[in-house]
């Protein structure tokens, strides 16, 4: 058996574009020999992958599930819509959410978890199934919720089948309520958090620096008005509230299915309901691509140039 040394890792890197860890695996498994160490990469699928990894992936699906007091959520990436209609994109979108409901971890924690009904690993899968689909894929990340009691209710936007869609979110209620009524409540504060974009839980967790921003600007404002600084300081606080708090943060943003309630105020008013207080002790919202930049293509002129005799 040769040794596997750091050149001939970087050897086996540089000839396939696969990542190092595969490629040492790759020449471990192969005895050292370098044309079989490739041969076994593209079998694997991991070198086909590399080839695309560097192409955009902004579309793919947002992955919900729930079990009682815990929830997860997921997002994976691909390059085009038609791949989130894929019956195997799907069924691994949804079995990865399985396993981040059952494990935990962010995104570069769970490639490394057993597949279910697979001797590969999360990322060999998805690498595997890069291949076989023909399209970047990205596992961007994940997340999961749990409380001690209560529960971890979900809701998906428009799903295209049970549990994925492109808008997802997860809200977690500690109670000793009403396990019913708890499980309603969660599911409407989920599609609330879905549909109103919250970015605080409550008003003590607001950033410092985002807030001084937002009142500097008030200030400005007010300042404009004539009014004395007194005056001006409580116009600064009334706009904060009005067009910050009420815009960011969940406790303050106006119910969507009453606008005349906050949700602060909702929770106080289940709490009568569920017989026991409601607290919320998380929210997590995942729409699908945000903050990636999506290139901007015409696909007639991609199509006519695929087929352009050369």
């Amino acid at each position: 058996m040769a040794e596997i040394t750091a050149a001939l890792v970087k050897e086996l890197r540089e000839k396939t574009g696969a990542g190092m860890m595969d490629c040492k695996r790759a020449l471990n498994e192969t005895g050292g020999k370098l044309e079989d160490a490739e041969d076994w990469l593209r079998k694997k699928g991991l070198s086909a992958a590399a080839k695309k990894a560097g192409r955009v992936a902004a579309e793919g699906l947002v992955g919900v599930a729930t079990s009682g007091k815990s929830g997860a959520i997921v997002e994976v990436n691909a390059e085009t819509d038609f791949v989130a209609r894929n019956e195997s994109f799907q069924g691994f979108v949804r079995t990865l959410t399985g396993v981040a409901l059952a494990k935990g971890g962010d995104g570069e924690t769970l490639k490394a978890a057993g597949y279910p009904g697979s001797v590969r690993n999360v990322g060999e899968e998805l690498a595997h199934l890069m291949a076989g689909v023909g399209e970047n894929m990205v596992l961007r990340r994940a997340q999961r919720l749990e409380v001690k009691e209560g529960t971890v209710a979900g809701y998906v936007h428009s799903a295209l089948s049970p549990g994925l869609g492109k808008i997802g979110a997860l809200v977690a209620l500690e109670s000793t309520g009403n396990a019913e009524k708890l499980a309603e409540l969660g599911r409407q504060l989920a599609m609330h958090v879905a549909a109103s974009l919250p970015e605080y839980l409550d008003i003590a967790s607001v950033d410092a620096a985002a807030l001084e921003r937002e009142r500097e600007v008030h200030r400005e404002k007010a300042r404009a008005s004539g009014k004395p600084d007194a005056i001006v300081e409580k116009m600064v606080e009334g706009g904060v509230r009005k067009q910050f708090y009420e815009r960011v943060v969940l406790l303050e943003q106006k119910y969507i299915k009453d606008e005349e309630m906050s949700v602060g105020k909702v929770l106080a008013a289940a709490a009568k309901e569920v017989g026991a207080p409601v607290k919320i002790a998380g929210f997590v919202r995942f729409a699908l691509g945000e903050g990636i930049a999506k290139q901007q293509g015409d696909f007639a002129a991609e199509v006519a140039a695929a087929v352009k005799p050369r």
